[in-house]
């Protein structure tokens, strides 16, 4: 287990009397009234919503949430996605290695991963990237599967969702590098500036904001987030972690996205609908959830 990484929903059996599960069936269409919201990148299969999973999804929804993405981080917390999406058709999975879970994978069994991936049909491969931040594994292995995955995002012909801490210029040179011509994704939980931002839209990617938008301190993310194309914005909550600055010390959980939309339309001088209603189309058209 990665220092980076928490504890994650133990490796499930994907088997139920005999019947394997088949990939995630997406309904026809999500309506958007005014005002839903689509939170991003959630990570609900980690320990800290064992006790009331179940309550923490309902409360989204009832707060006025549309639909969740949900990310798994490593092939247990993959299964553990699976379990939770297959039955719940309002919410999605995005499945990958996240740079501070590549440890456990080798050559030998990344085409096993690989199938794995093919066959569950996740709508972004993700959260994938470089994180310099804690340097649990070597660089060189990381730059190895960021690449490797980006290459498989481009196979299987779905958008990537970055991970970057500590390592924007050389998150954005590999992605330009795989990516010539411009790539379809999301700079998840973006935590940098401006000068990124514009770099990052250039490539063709979302800029996505989390709770950290909320925090006294950050100016600079609330440059960049007044900045970027409207079309091009997304809003997430990474909960457990990094809750918005009204709940903060708290766990954090998808119904509390809508602190960061507040503060995304405060600082963009934006209508809450208006801006509600842009960052859940841009996910529905990013990620093609209801398109399957």
């Amino acid at each position: 287990m990665s220092s980076c990484v928490r504890a994650l929903f133990p490796r499930l059996n994907l088997r139920d009397n005999g019947r394997q599960y088949r990939p995630h069936s997406y309904p026809p269409t999500l309506q958007s009234p005014v005002a839903t919201l689509i939170d991003t990148h959630a990570h609900l299969d980690f320990d800290r919503f064992d006790e009331d999973r179940n309550e923490v999804i309902q409360r989204a929804f009832e707060e006025g949430l549309e639909a969740i993405v949900t990310v798994g981080t490593s092939r247990k917390s993959w299964e553990a996605v699976w379990e939770i999406v297959r039955d719940d058709h309002r919410i999605f999975p995005i499945m990958g290695y996240h740079p501070c879970e590549l440890n456990e994978v080798s050559d030998e069994n990344w085409p096993e991963l690989v199938a794995w991936l093919k066959e569950h049909r996740p709508v972004a491969i993700g959260e994938i990237g470089l994180d310099y931040y804690w340097d649990t594994v070597p660089h060189e292995k990381q730059h190895d599967y960021f690449r490797r995955q980006l290459r498989l995002a481009q196979e299987m012909e779905l958008p990537i969702a970055i991970h970057c801490r500590d390592a924007y210029p050389d998150c954005l040179r590999v992605i330009r590098e795989e990516f010539p011509d411009g790539v379809r994704g999301v700079m998840h939980c973006f935590s940098s500036d401006r000068n990124h931002a514009e770099e990052a839209v250039g490539l063709g990617l979302h800029i996505s904001f989390g709770g950290p938008l909320t925090y006294k301190k950050n100016d600079h993310l609330r440059e960049a987030a007044a900045w970027a194309p409207l079309e091009r914005l997304l809003i997430e909550t990474d909960c457990p972690f990094l809750s918005p600055q009204a709940r903060r010390g708290k766990r954090n959980e998808p119904a509390y996205v809508r602190y960061t939309a507040e503060k995304l339309a405060e600082v963009r001088g934006m209508d809450f609908n208006e801006l509600a209603q842009a960052t859940t189309e841009n996910a529905k058209n990013l990620f093609q959830l209801g398109v399957h």
